[in-house]
């Protein structure tokens, strides 16, 4: 069996949405000290719907792969869609990370809701109670 699925190996070697946002309305950044990972993701948000998402990752094949795809899972869609995702979405969109690969996943999930956080820190009358 291989150890990355084909989508893993598809998303590693044509990332969707790299780059950035030079006027993002949201900016969230996570990383994992003991992997070196780091991810940044850039949001643009047009009437509570996620327009544009762009990343930038330093890291494994996992982890640009994780970044690409979770951009894929949440571009276009409301920021309510937005919140839920989970690292175990991004990982089974993916058709599965080795064990060891996981941390990968939830560096997505974390910059997703770090930039989450930013924008609702400057626009807090948006954020739903």
């Amino acid at each position: 069996m291989a150890l990355y699925s084909d989508k893993v190996m598809d998303h590693f070697r044509n990332p969707r949405n790299v780059g950035t946002i030079e006027d993002a309305d949201a900016v969230g950044e996570a990383g994992n000290a003991k992997c070196g990972d780091i991810m940044k993701m850039y949001f643009k948000i047009e009437d509570e719907v996620l327009a544009d998402v762009k990343f930038e990752t330093f890291g494994c094949g996992s982890a640009i792969a994780s970044s690409s795809m979770a951009t894929e899972l949440i571009k276009g869609k409301p920021l309510s869609e937005v919140e839920q995702l989970t690292n175990k979405a991004v990982a089974e969109a993916l058709d599965g990370l080795p064990d060891y690969k996981m941390h990968c996943s939830v560096l997505a999930e974390e910059a997703i809701k770090s930039a989450l956080e930013d924008y609702y820190t400057k626009h807090p009358e948006k954020k739903k109670q």
